[in-house]
C-alpha cells in the first residue's frame, strides 16, 4: 500500500501543479480518482483542464457555437476532458459516476441549446475532440469515423479517394459526427438515401458500467436507439461504421432568389405541391430572410430556391421546366461541380479549396436560438403572406428559415425503422433561426422567433406537433436534472421528438442505464 501511494505522488503533483487544483477542493477526490486511473504524468496534463488552468477557457470555448451559452454567468464544469484512449473515457465515466458528477458529452458543439456543454448541477465535460479519426474503405464502400470528427472531415475523407462515393449527412461542416448521427441527420442527399443515422451499419460504445460495446456485443435494441434517439442518453459512442452510398462525378446545383415583389409567395405556394414528388436525386430548400430592397432604404422578403441535382444541367433544365415552369430556373443558375463541392455551396462558403471542410472555425459563431416543424399539408398562400410579413421585423435581421423538402427515399422508410419517426407525409421540414449581437438583447429576439413558431401552430404537423432532435428546444419541455422525471413529464417533448418511438427508448434507457447516469435535459429517462 505504501508503494501505491509513493508510486501515484509524482502524477497528483502534476495536477496541483498544472491545474491549481487542491485535493479539499470538491471536485479534489474526482481529480484524484481520475488520475490514479490514467497513472501517466505527461498524459494526464493534455486530458484534464481545471478552472485554473490556463488552457481552461481556450478548451472550453473551442467547441461552443452559440455564444449565448457563452457567458461570464454561464455555468461552468469543474473540469473538462478531453480523452486519448478508450481507457479515458472509461476512467471518467466510472469516477464521475463515483462522486457524483453530472456528465456532459461533446463532440462538435453545435447543441443549439447548449445540453453538451452546460448544466445547472455541478458537472464535467468530456470532450471528444481528439477522437476523430476517420477511415475509408473504398473497396467496400465503408468508414470508421470516431465520434469527434466533424462532417466536414468526413467528407474530405471520402473525397480524398474518391470522386463517386458520398455520404448523405448535413451541409453544416463542422458538425460533430457524434451528435449528428445520435439524432438522425438529414442533408441534401435525403430525398435520395434517407438520413445518416440510416447508413450506420456499426459502433463502439461505452456504457454506464464502462464496457466497451459494438454492435453485436450491445444487441439490436441498443443499436436501434443509438441512430436517432439522441446522445448522452445510452453512453458514450466514440465511433460509427457507416455505408458509404454513390454519387455521380458531377452534380449540379442552383440558386434562384424571389423576393415578394417577384411573387415570393405564390412560387412558394407551387413550390409545396411539387417538391416532395421531385425525382429522388433532385433535392429542393427554400431559404427564407430579409434582404434589401430595390427601393433605397427599404426592406423586403427573399425566398431563395435552392437545389441540388444528382446529374448534369441539360438534364436538370427541362426536369424543372416541365415539373416547376413557375420557378424559371435557367442555365445561368446552375453550376456544375462535384457533390463534395455543393456541400461547401449550400454551406456559403468557397468551392475550391475544398480542404476548408477540415477548417473548425471556418464559420462565425454567433447567439442564438432555433425550432423546427414538420409540415405535412400545403399553406395557404394568405398564411404564406403571413410568415414572410414577420421577416420584416427588426427582430428578423439576422434570421433565417431553412425549409427543406422531404418525400423520396423518406418515405420509403418505416417511422420506427429507427428512433427518428418523421418519414412518410411529410411534404418539408422548416427550421427557424434567429441570431442576434448583443446578449442583453436576447429577450426580444427569442420572443420574435417565439411567436414565429406560434403563428406557424395553424400549418404544422399536429397530435404531436412534430420536431427535429438535433435541434433540440427546450421551450418543448425538460426533465429533472436533479431527482426523479416520470414518463408523463419526459414525453412532453419526447412524443414530439420522438412520436411513438418515445415509448421504445425509455423502455431501452431503463434496461441499459437504470440508474439513468447519462442524462441531460432532453435526454430520454429510465421507467
Amino acid at each position: 500500500m505504501k508503494f501505491l501511494q509513493l508510486s501515484v505522488l509524482p502524477f497528483l503533483i502534476v495536477i496541483l501543479s498544472l491545474n491549481g487544483a487542491t485535493l479539499a477542493h470538491p471536485y479534489g477526490d474526482f481529480l484524484h480518482c481520475l488520475s490514479l486511473r490514467i497513472s501517466n504524468s505527461s498524459t494526464i496534463s493534455k486530458v484534464i483542464y481545471t478552472q485554473n488552468n490556463p488552457s481552461y477557457s481556450s478548451v472550453l470555448n473551442a467547441s461552443i457555437h452559440n455564444t449565448r451559452f457563452a457567458t461570464p454567468t454561464t455555468p461552468k464544469p469543474y473540469a473538462i476532458i478531453t480523452p486519448r484512449k478508450t481507457s479515458h473515457v472509461q476512467s471518467t465515466i466510472f469516477c464521475s459516476k463515483n462522486h457524483g458528477f453530472q456528465l456532459r458529452i461533446r463532440s462538435g458543439g453545435h447543441d443549439v441549446e447548449g445540453v453538451s456543454y452546460v448544466s445547472q448541477v455541478p458537472f464535467v465535460i468530456l470532450d471528444l475532440v481528439n477522437f476523430r479519426d476517420v477511415k475509408v474503405d473504398t473497396k467496400n464502400e465503408v468508414a470508421w469515423v470516431q465520434s469527434g470528427a466533424t462532417t466536414g472531415e468526413l467528407y474530405y475523407g471520402i473525397a480524398s479517394k474518391t470522386q463517386t462515393l458520398g455520404f448523405p449527412a448535413g451541409i453544416c461542416h463542422t458538425i460533430g459526427i457524434g451528435g449528428h448521427l445520435s439524432g438522425g441527420g438529414f442533408g441534401i442527399l435525403g430525398r435520395k438515401y434517407g438520413l445518416a443515422a440510416d447508413h450506420v451499419i456499426d459502433a463502439k460504445l461505452v456504457d454506464a458500467k464502462g464496457r466497451v460495446l459494438y454492435r453485436k456485443s450491445m444487441g439490436e435494441d441498443l443499436f436501434w436507439a443509438i441512430r436517432g434517439g439522441g446522445g448522452n442518453t445510452f453512453g458514450v459512442v466514440l465511433a460509427w461504421k457507416v455505408k458509404l452510398v454513390p454519387v455521380p462525378p458531377v452534380v449540379t446545383v442552383f440558386t434562384v432568389n424571389k423576393n415578394l415583389e417577384q411573387n415570393a409567395t405564390k412560387i412558394f405556394h407551387r413550390w409545396q405541391y411539387i417538391a416532395h414528388k421531385l425525382p429522388n436525386e433532385l433535392f429542393t430548400a427554400v431559404w427564407v430572410m430579409k434582404v434589401n430592397s430595390s427601393q433605397v432604404g427599404k426592406k423586403t422578403v427573399q425566398a431563395g430556391f435552392r437545389g441540388m441535382f444528382l446529374g448534369g444541367v441539360d438534364e436538370l433544365i427541362p426536369l424543372i421546366q416541365h415539373e416547376f415552369p413557375e420557378l424559371g430556373l435557367a442555365k445561368e443558375n446552375c453550376t456544375q461541380m462535384s457533390w463534395v463541392q455543393s456541400i461547401l455551396y449550400f454551406g456559403g462558403l468557397p468551392i475550391q479549396p475544398v480542404d476548408i471542410l477540415l477548417n473548425r472555425t471556418a464559420l462565425p459563431v454567433s447567439s442564438l436560438k432555433a425550432k423546427t416543424d414538420f409540415v405535412r399539408e400545403p399553406m395557404s398562400e394568405t398564411g404564406i403572406e403571413g410568415f414572410m410579413n414577420l421577416f420584416l421585423e427588426e427582430e428578423a435581421d439576422f434570421a433565417i428559415t431553412m425549409i427543406e423538402a422531404f418525400g423520396g427515399r423518406m418515405d420509403e422508410i418505416r417511422e420506427n425503422e429507427l428512433p427518428y419517426p418523421h418519414r412518410a407525409g411529410i411534404l418539408f421540414e422548416s427550421t427557424y433561426i434567429v441570431q442576434w449581437a448583443n446578449e442583453a438583447d436576447s429577450g426580444r429576439y427569442i420572443n420574435w422567433i417565439r411567436r414565429l413558431y406560434s403563428y406557424m401552430a395553424s400549418y404544422a404537423s399536429k397530435s404531436p406537433r412534430e420536431a427535429y432532435y438535433n435541434y433540440k428546444d427546450l421551450d418543448l419541455g425538460t426533465n429533472n436534472i436533479v431527482g426523479y422525471t416520470s414518463y408523463e413529464q419526459a414525453s412532453v417533448w419526447g412524443l414530439k421528438y420522438f412520436k411513438n418511438n418515445f415509448k421504445r427508448l425509455v423502455q431501452i434507457k431503463t434496461k441499459v442505464d437504470p440508474m439513468n447516469f447519462f442524462r441531460n435535459e432532453q435526454s430520454i429517462p429510465p421507467l
